[in-house]
């Protein structure tokens, strides 16, 4: 039987959301995303944790899925972050992203409350059984407090519209135990530039990247090279690109990538509290890093 539909294969952005006076500025998103366009990547997440989606009221991730459908107009994905720790909410945010055109959705784990194993599988059932969309889970330990097991993951490959998942545990056994277990009836994307590569050669379908926000075409190269089998020219691409990605994760995600955009002159790089901007000494290091690639 042939496997799940994949939302896309390739670098997905995971796009950050420009303010202005804390507001959202619609006119650099619709830059951001030509800006994308014109450099090859495949399919664009918002409101995901690198847009700030915690601090994002639900008006303005209407506004914003609805923008980006409508500039984007079908050329390639668009995924939206609706994950939260309230399964009531997940389902209200899974389903406005779908009313304003999505071509699929992306859960978080529950985080501080947290579940138990068994509460992961009954709140992912719930909330695809209320979406049409396909679903990609994210397990992000590192920001949930909370892991997918293996065992887990294999239970909601059973799900219909649960095609996939976004690995950032970093954890490459894992990864890999999934695209050996589960095949095409739960697909695997990278959570981790800086193990991209690998992940591909594990059997990976892509990517959903930080690092793509600063070199979206690098990334895209990085994947197709893996998919062509050329893994070596791959790692090395990658292994390029390594001090750039160091300085992105300097400071908690997304401070230096809007950093290191502003410097670009891709959009503000205003944050909202509780994220703060960084210090003199870490601006002047990613500025140093930045020229070093030629992209300022």
């Amino acid at each position: 039987m042939p496997g799940k539909q994949l939302p896309f294969t390739g670098s997905c952005v995971a796009l950050v959301t420009p303010f202005r006076n804390g507001e959202v500025d619609f006119h650099a998103l619709e830059k951001l995303i030509a800006f994308h366009l014109e450099h090859h990547t495949d399919a664009i997440l918002v409101c995901g944790t690198t847009g700030e989606s915690a601090t994002l009221t639900e008006s303005e991730r209407a506004e914003i899925v609805r923008f980006t459908v409508a500039l984007v107009r079908h050329r390639i994905p668009v995924l939206v972050g609706t994950g939260s720790n309230v399964t009531s909410h997940t389902i209200e945010l899974s389903r406005e992203a779908e009313k304003q055109g999505a071509d699929a959705l992306l859960m978080v784990t529950p985080y501080y409350n947290k579940t138990s194993q068994a509460g992961l599988i009954k709140h992912f059932e719930t909330v695809a059984k209320q979406t049409a969309l396909p679903c990609i889970l994210y397990n992000v330990p590192s920001r949930t407090g909370m892991t997918i097991a293996l065992e887990i993951y294999q239970a909601l490959s059973r799900i219909p519209n649960i095609v996939a998942t976004k690995e950032a545990s970093g954890q490459l056994d894992l990864a890999s135990d999934i695209i050996r277990t589960c095949g095409d009836d739960l697909y695997v994307y990278s959570g981790e530039d800086a193990i991209n590569a690998q992940l591909i050669r594990a059997g990976a379908k892509g990517t959903i990247s930080v690092l793509a926000d600063v070199v979206p075409e690098q990334v895209h190269q990085i994947i197709q090279l893996g998919f062509a089998n050329q893994f070596e020219q791959a790692e090395k691409l990658q292994s390029d690109y390594s001090r750039l990605l160091e300085a992105l994760f300097m400071e908690v995600n997304p401070i230096p990538a809007k950093a290191a955009m502003e410097m670009m002159g891709l959009c503000s790089g205003e944050l909202r509290l509780p994220l703060f901007p960084l210090n003199d000494y870490q601006r002047a290091t990613l500025f140093e890093i930045l020229s070093s690639y030629h992209l300022i």
